[in-house]
C-alpha cells in the first residue's frame, strides 16, 4: 500500500491511496460491515469517508476500529443528519449538525474526529448558508479544541470550490474526479471545464490543500459500455490510477458494499502498470484537452530516462504557484534537458502533446 502525507498535516497523517466510502454498504448486515472495515485496516486501508447511507453504519465502523482509533483517519460531514428511521439527508441547521455529531462520537467510541467536512458545498447558496448558520464557526471551536483536527469540505463545483479555498481554513477538500467528469462528458455532478477543474487541482496541490476523491467509477457508469459516456468501458484500476495522478490526490474513497468490492479494490495494490494503464481515455478527449499532458506515461520508456509525466507535472504546478514544484524538480536525477528529440513521446502520447517541443519549453523555464 502507498501513503501520501497530508501537506498541512503532521508526520503521522500519511493516508493510503486507498480508502473506503461507507455510503453503499448500509444494506449489508452489521457483521459484514464490521468485517469489511476489519479486514480493510488488515490490508492497511486506513482512511474512511463516513458520509454513511445511513445511522446503521456507526456502530460496527465503531467496533472494527477499537483499539486502532489513532491508526485510523476519517471524515465526518456537518450537514449530512438522519431521521428516526435512520435514514441519511441533510441540513443547514446548527443545532441539528450539532446533535448528530454528538451522536456520531458518541456511537463510534472516539473523543475527535480526523476532519470536520462542510458538507455538500455546490451553490454559491450553500456556501452562504453555512457561514451565516454558525456551522463554520462551530467548526472553527470545535478545531481549536482538538475535537476536530482538520477542517474541509466536499463539493462538485470549482468556482464554490475555490471561494472555500480562498478562506484558507480547508485542509482537505472532498471532490468528484473521473474522467468523464473531467473530459465534460459526465452528468450533472461532472460541473466545470477541462481547464476549470485542471486548474482547481493544481491549486489545492500548490497551496497544500489536499484531495480525497469520489465518484472514481462514475457511479459504476464507466465500468459498464452501455453506461458509459464514451461507450467503451473502463477497468477499475484505471480509473483508480487516473484519480490518483491528478494534482493534489492524497486518496481514492470509492463506495463499498461488502467484501467482494473491497477484495476488488484491494487488488490495484498488485496490479501490472499494463491494468493501470488509462491512456484509453485519449481516444475519448475533446478538443479542449488535446495537447495537455495529463501525466499518464503512456509515452514511456524515454530514451533518455526523462520521468515526462513527473517533469510536465511540476512545471504546470510550478505555473500555478507551487514555491516548491522548482525544488521538487532540481532533485529530479534525469531533467527536462536531457531530451535528445527522437520524437518517441510525440508518437505515443494519446492526448497529441508535441512533448520533444515542451522538454525545451521546461528546461528553459527551470534554466538548463
Amino acid at each position: 500500500m502507498e501513503y501520501r502525507k497530508l501537506p498541512r498535516g503532521d508526520e503521522r497523517e500519511r493516508f493510503s491511496v486507498l480508502g473506503l466510502g461507507m455510503g453503499g454498504i448500509q444494506e449489508s448486515p452489521e457483521e459484514e460491515i464490521e468485517a469489511v472495515v476489519r479486514t480493510a485496516v488488515e490490508r492497511g486501508i486506513n482512511f474512511f469517508d463516513l458520509c454513511a447511507g445511513g445511522q446503521k453504519v456507526y456502530a460496527p465502523f465503531g467496533r472494527a476500529i477499537a483499539g486502532n482509533r489513532e491508526k485510523v483517519f476519517f471524515q465526518l460531514h456537518f450537514g449530512a443528519v438522519y431521521n428516526e428511521k435512520g435514514e441519511y439527508g441533510w441540513s443547514r441547521d446548527l443545532k441539528q449538525i450539532k446533535d448528530t455529531f454528538a451522536w456520531e462520537l458518541d456511537t463510534l467510541k472516539t473523543d475527535y474526529a480526523d476532519f470536520g467536512f462542510l458538507h455538500c458545498v455546490d451553490e454559491d447558496s450553500d456556501y452562504d448558508d453555512l457561514f451565516q448558520s454558525g456551522v463554520v464557526e462551530y467548526l472553527k471551536q470545535l478545531k481549536a479544541k482538538g475535537i476536530i483536527r482538520h477542517i474541509g469540505f466536499s463539493s462538485h463545483t470549482p468556482s464554490v470550490a475555490n471561494r472555500l479555498l480562498d478562506t484558507g481554513l480547508a485542509d482537505l477538500m472532498m471532490f468528484s474526479i473521473n474522467p468523464a467528469y473531467d473530459l465534460e462528458q459526465g452528468d450533472e455532478l461532472g460541473i466545470g471545464s477541462v481547464s476549470e477543474r485542471a486548474g482547481l487541482f493544481r491549486r489545492c496541490e500548490a497551496e497544500g490543500a489536499g484531495i480525497s476523491v469520489m465518484k472514481p467509477f462514475h457511479g459504476g457508469q464507466l465500468l459498464d459500455a452501455n453506461t458509459s459516456p464514451f461507450h467503451t468501458a473502463m477497468t477499475r484500476y484505471q480509473c483508480l490510477q487516473y484519480a490518483l495522478d491528478r494534482p493534489g490526490v492524497l486518496t481514492v474513497v470509492p463506495g463499498m458494499r461488502n467484501l467482494e468490492d473491497l477484495n476488488q479494490l484491494t487488488g490495484f495494490c498488485g496490479a501490472s502498470p499494463e491494468e493501470k494503464d488509462y491512456s484509453i481515455i485519449g481516444q475519448f478527449t475533446p478538443a479542449a484537452a488535446q495537447g495537455s499532458c495529463v501525466y499518464c506515461n503512456h509515452c514511456q520508456p524515454c530514451p533518455a530516462g526523462i520521468d515526462i509525466g513527473l517533469v510536465n507535472k511540476y512545471y504546470d504546478l510550478a505555473l500555478a504557484g507551487d514555491r516548491m514544484a522548482a525544488n521538487h524538480y532540481d532533485k529530479l536525477t534525469v531533467k527536462a534537458g536531457a531530451c535528445i528529440g527522437c520524437g518517441h513521446c510525440d508518437r505515443r502520447c494519446p492526448f497529441h502533446v508535441r512533448q520533444s517541443d515542451r522538454m525545451k519549453e521546461i528546461a528553459a523555464y527551470f534554466g538548463g
